[in-house]
């Protein structure tokens, strides 16, 4: 292992290296820099596991220098050395990310035995390196098949949040917006038609390697598994507009990789690309693809150049009314009623007298955002619920009541899709919060709650914060030291009993944390409360 002394004394260097060069002989290669500027440049250089960092250094002071050093090498060991109480640099340590520290003068015995902490930290984070350089080269054969598995589960509906989320962290989805693409395989096209699909898809399979790389190499999508003669590609996107061009270059660059396939595999093939939507809507682009690959003529289609989606009259409001029903969808009541308004000023503008027209748009728009909750399952559905709607809508003369009513079904519909979402949050955050009560003084990661409870660690992270308004983290160590806080007042129980029943397996770090939340040490506040 490689480590680097850093201290503007000779001396001090000189001493560090002897004591080292005893206790563990040729077990280090040494190197020493006196100030920060030089520790910098032989990070570089000599690329070291551990650094002995002075805090007090003439220039780029040891925590500048540190700073400096973790940017670029995050996996460095630090070990602060000083001649002053540790507790002055610690928050800025803490950020860091310092190991330990060594107050001078420095006694062998802790510097081994520090050094030995040093190096199992070393040897643990290369066999980290080596275990995950396996994982991934298992995932290179394993991500095909999580990736089918997203394609599927999300087309046919069949996900959930969580899973979706899972999905997402392992394939690093991380844009808010994709299309599909649908390509077919035949013998022969002709007219538009594809000839023996189900013999060329046989064959495909043979080819299922290259066929997918080269997908991969064009549009780096999400490839789906082959379906008879069938693979549906869904790529992520930043934007949810494209331009003419765009679309342009994006026929153009799947005509090619399509012409490089039938080259090599003595097939035809044909595609369609659906249109850019957000990911709830993946199911729409995907239907709109399918379509337009068996309706197009030509080897590339694109839903935007054949009659495949709904085509509105000029100057029809699409984006408002998509935007309301995304605030339906999402639970937000109060946009929705905004955007309830929003539309029904819009109707009042282009037609002043309330028709049958409106009137039905009133109870199209009103359908579709119940429909929602009963799917759901925010409201149970009842035959005769609605028995009084056409009634009330044929009553209406003015847009004033119209306007009343359709504001409040909308809005009544967003409220029922949000407490049911709260309520799914609210038990699974409980749930978290009794199984942290009963553990806490114990190790109870993030990890292993969301193992407990059958979640993934980033969906209950998420919930956590958006219900307790706190990461899990805080709340953890809130409750360990209100609870210590409790035993210091209540009873006679030593500090390191009260540490250990926190949760904190070391009295410094508990004694640190104590002091950061509270503002004072474990034996400050035992002694101020009994004072008072």
């Amino acid at each position: 292992m490689r480590i680097l002394i850093c201290d503007d004394e000779g001396i001090v260097q000189q001493a560090i290296r002897f004591m080292i060069q005893k206790s563990f002989g040729d077990e280090f290669e040494i190197e020493s820099a006196k100030n920060g500027r030089m520790a910098i440049e032989l990070a570089e250089s000599f690329r070291p596991d551990i650094i002995l960092m002075d805090i007090q250094m003439p220039g780029i002071n040891g925590i500048e220098a540190m700073e400096e050093i973790k940017r670029e090498h995050k996996n460095i060991i630090f070990i602060v050395l000083t001649a002053y109480d540790k507790f002055e640099y610690s928050q800025k340590a803490i950020d860091i990310g310092v190991m330990s520290y060594l107050t001078k003068p420095i006694n062998k015995d802790v510097l081994t035995d520090t050094l030995r902490k040093a190096m199992k930290l070393v040897n643990d984070r290369r066999e980290k390196v080596s275990k995950d350089l396996k994982v991934k080269e298992k995932l290179e054969v394993v991500v095909p098949m999580i990736e089918s598995g997203f394609v599927y589960s999300v087309l046919l509906g069949e996900s959930n949040d969580t899973s979706n989320l899972t999905y997402s962290e392992l394939l690093g989805i991380n844009t808010e917006y994709v299309y599909a693409i649908v390509i077919e395989c035949g013998e022969e096209l002709r007219k538009g038609e594809l000839t023996n699909t189900v013999g060329a898809g046989i064959r495909l399979q043979k080819h299922s390697m290259i066929f997918r790389e080269m997908l991969k190499e064009t549009m780096n999508g999400i490839v789906g598994s082959l379906m008879g003669n069938k693979v549906i590609v869904l790529v992520p996107c930043r934007e949810k507009e494209e331009s003419y061009n765009e679309r342009e270059v994006k026929i153009e660059n799947i005509r090619s990789m399509l012409r490089k396939m039938e080259q090599q595999m003595e097939m035809k093939f044909k595609a369609g690309i659906g249109s850019v939507v957000s990911w709830e809507e993946v199911s729409k682009s995907y239907r709109e693809a399918l379509d337009t690959a068996r309706q197009g003529v030509g080897k590339v289609n694109h839903a935007k150049d054949l009659p495949v989606s709904c085509v509105y009259e000029e100057g029809y409001p699409y984006d408002m009314e998509s935007g309301l029903f995304d605030a339906v969808h999402a639970g937000d009541a109060e946009l929705t009623e905004k955007r309830s308004t929003e539309f029904v000023m819009w109707m009042e503008k282009q037609f002043p007298e309330v028709t049958n027209n409106v009137r039905l748009k009133v109870m199209e728009f009103v359908l579709l955002a119940e429909k929602s909750v009963y799917e759901q399952g925010a409201m149970t559905y009842h035959f005769d619920v609605r028995a009084n709607y056409l009634d009330q809508l044929m009553s209406f003369q003015t847009y004033e009541g119209l306007e009343r009513w359709f504001v409040h079904k909308m809005t009544e519909a967003a409220g029922h899709i949000s407490m049911k979402q709260q309520e799914k949050t609210v038990n699974v955050v409980e749930k978290a919060k009794v199984y942290i009560a009963e553990l806490f003084s114990g190790e109870i990661s993030l990890e292993e709650t969301a193992k407990e409870l059958g979640i993934s660690s980033y969906y209950l992270s998420k919930l956590f914060k958006e219900s307790e308004n706190v990461n899990y983290i805080d709340y953890v160590n809130n409750l360990r030291i209100e609870y210590a806080k409790k035993q210091l007042m209540e009873t006679e129980k030593s500090i390191k009993e009260i540490c250990m029943e926190s949760g904190y397996g070391d009295p410094n770090y508990f004694s640190r944390i104590f002091k950061k939340w509270t503002g004072v040490t474990p034996t400050e506040y035992r002694e101020e409360g009994r004072y008072e």
